[in-house]
């Protein structure tokens, strides 16, 4: 028999999407990190265009930590919020002590890879438990970054 919750949905199928929602809030918070990181140690002739450029990925990536873990609040379940855990759960790369421009760009080309990886598998789970909400903002941020892999590798002048 399916219990639904005060949203509609199938708990089941729920508490199994915010285990999912939560791996991704583990992993954005490294990617966060990470873009904090490269803001703030980037250096040579590039500087002031990338220190703007991570400043404006570390505060969008900041604003979609905070959807996430309202998403699984939505959903009834508590979000991941302890390093500890985020790190147990990382699948995205850590980047220590980047300072330089192209291994910046990189990294955040396989960040976001590997976030649209869990982001795919997410939105897989989400259709399949008839939840929109979480489809929805899969979508927003599967579009968001697709186009932002694309302008990074476009400035490593490598193609998609």
């Amino acid at each position: 028999m399916t219990t639904l919750n005060s949203i509609g949905l199938d708990s089941g199928k729920t508490k199994a999407l915010a285990e999912d929602l939560n791996s991704l809030l583990a992993n954005f918070q490294i990617y966060y990190q990470n873009l904090r990181g490269i803001h703030w140690n980037i250096k040579g002739k590039r500087f002031f265009d990338l220190h703007v450029k991570f400043e404006e990925l570390y505060t969008d990536a900041n604003m979609k930590v905070d959807e996430i873990a309202e998403r699984i609040l939505t959903l009834g379940e508590t979000p991941l919020h302890t390093f500890e855990d985020y790190s147990a759960k990382a699948r995205v790369p850590v980047g220590k002590n980047i300072s330089e421009d192209e291994k910046a760009v990189r990294l955040i080309v396989e960040s976001l890879t590997e976030l649209l990886s869990i982001e795919r598998a997410i939105l897989d789970k989400a259709g399949e438990a008839n939840d929109e909400g979480t489809n929805s903002m899969m979508s927003d941020f599967i579009t968001e970054q697709e186009k932002t892999v694309w302008m990074m590798k476009a400035w490593l002048n490598e193609t998609v």
